[in-house]
């Protein structure tokens, strides 16, 4: 499916240079940001106390994070989830902490939500679905009304954090080792060399964003940059394929020529696909609130990028690690046929 179709080649390849030097300098930015500034951890990482609570009315997020602030705890998080009535507040871990301490912290902080509704807090009973009587902290008005209710908290310690973090670590080097792989049995070791330097390129990018804008890296945004990857090299694999494909039908174009053909010649299929793509995430950006804003922003850079790299990253290096015809087409008696009158012809 083809929304246009370009007539004459675009010489990518003689700018490669350029826009590998350009290339450099905003991976080695990353790099930096990432040694200097660091990643901003959400608690799946460090570890932390996280409490939801509903409100009877639309929640004024506002009035709750100064509430919280009041305890003087430092960063704490508060963001709606799933509806404007439920908020979602993280509670930073302290060390030495406890989860018997957590769950005082914890209460603490539902005080300080219930006194800012002008509530007081209190014990209520009730009976689960399953028939078993439970109790749980309640905030109730002067006229009766339970203006707030918490409805779940949870502990992470700094081990789970940890843990967590090193998991994702794993991943990450699987899905790399992975593609390597895939890639060295499906064309050449050097597309698979120069598909995974693209691949880490966009990655190191997207962590220097976050690293030197210092916005949460969570367990959604590690899921965001593993889908990065695997976007980009599908990217990169089309581009391959079309290389591979512009070797054997054109016998008389160099390297050069061939790449920028192959790339050329896809370039409404990347329009039609990273375009349709990137639709679908600034929606989430716009629309999915906090809970998917930095997923949503992870993907739109990955994406960026993504087109980025493959075109002038994977292809550039693909091309100085010197890929040949020979490399992709297995050479055939009529190819060296002296007597063939078709030979060196352009198909």
């Amino acid at each position: 499916m083809e929304f246009f179709r370009i007539r004459r080649d675009i010489p990518f390849m003689r700018h490669a240079l350029v826009f590998n030097i350009i290339s450099f300098a905003t991976f080695a930015a990353a790099v930096f940001f990432l040694a200097t500034r660091g990643l901003h951890l959400s608690i799946e990482f460090t570890g932390g106390t996280v409490l939801e609570v509903e409100y009877a009315q639309s929640a004024q997020l506002e009035r709750t994070r100064a509430a919280v602030d009041r305890m003087g705890l430092g960063e704490v998080q508060v963001q709606n989830f799933g509806t404007s009535h439920d908020v979602l507040v993280r509670l930073p871990a302290r060390g030495g902490d406890k989860p018997g301490e957590q769950s005082a912290l914890a209460a603490r902080a539902f005080a300080e939500i219930c006194k800012a509704e002008s509530g007081t807090v209190g014990t209520k009973a009730y009976t689960t679905p399953q028939g078993e009587q439970v109790s749980r902290p309640s905030c109730t008005t002067a006229a009766g009304s339970e203006p707030v209710k918490l409805s779940r908290t949870e502990f992470v310690g700094p081990a789970v954090g940890s843990e967590l973090a090193a998991d994702g670590a794993k991943a990450l080097a699987f899905v790399v080792v992975g593609i390597m792989i895939y890639l060295a049995f499906r064309f050449e070791w050097k597309f698979s060399v120069a598909a995974i330097v693209a691949n880490l390129h966009d990655v190191v990018i997207i962590l220097g964003f976050f690293a030197f804008f210092q916005w949460e890296f969570s367990l959604a945004v590690l899921a965001a940059v593993l889908a990065v990857l695997g976007y980009s090299v599908n990217e990169s694999v089309v581009i391959f394929d079309r290389i591979r494909e512009a070797f054997r039908r054109y016998r008389k174009l160099d390297t050069q020529q061939v790449i920028d053909h192959a790339i050329t010649s896809t370039m409404s299929r990347t329009i039609i696909t990273h375009g349709s793509t990137q639709m679908m995430v600034l929606a989430m950006l716009i629309w999915g609130g906090p809970t998917l804003h930095y997923f949503a922003v992870a993907l739109t850079i990955g994406i960026l990028f993504g087109i980025y790299s493959s075109v002038f990253v994977a292809a550039a290096i693909a091309m100085w690690l010197g890929v040949k015809r020979e490399d992709l087409v297995k050479a055939t008696a009529k190819d060296h046929d002296p007597n063939d009158p078709n030979a060196g012809a352009v198909v």
